[in-house]
């Protein structure tokens, strides 16, 4: 696998409240479904909507570091793949810096935005859950 081939990306983020503490989740696979990496970012307190977009954030970030150009993106926020494919307008003024930032980083990029059902998800939403999870355990130490 190079860096010059095209990934799939599948992008997870939750929050255990809302806004409360939150994380997101990201895996990278070939396009024969072999995993070739998985992160996972705390996020601090903040919304769903808002970890869900960080997790692209997040991929955006690693497909750099990992030198990858192409992507399809998978998502199981319907709001999120239809603001980024321009389906809906980012009316809400905390989600736009994030929405601008990633249609910025984009631009020179080979990447589409899919919508998934949760249960196709699973990977990415495991990520959030380590993340979340070994918050949880390290506050109760």
């Amino acid at each position: 696998m190079t860096a010059h081939e095209k990934i799939k990306i599948y992008c997870d983020g939750g929050s255990r409240g809302n806004p409360g503490p939150a994380a997101s989740g990201v895996v990278f696979l070939s396009m024969n479904d072999e995993v070739l990496a998985s992160f996972h970012e705390y996020l601090g307190v903040t919304t769903n909507n808002q970890a869900e977009y960080r997790a692209v954030v997040l991929a955006l970030r690693k497909m750099k570091e990992m030198g990858y150009q192409a992507a399809d993106f998978y998502l199981d926020s319907e709001l999120v793949v239809r603001q980024l494919t321009g389906r809906y307008k980012v009316k809400n003024p905390d989600l736009r810096p994030i929405y601008e930032h990633i249609i910025a980083e984009t631009t020179a990029m080979d990447v589409s935005f899919t919508h998934v059902l949760r249960a196709l998800n699973k990977l990415a939403d495991e990520q959030v859950n380590i993340c979340l999870d070994n918050l949880d355990k390290n506050a109760q130490k």
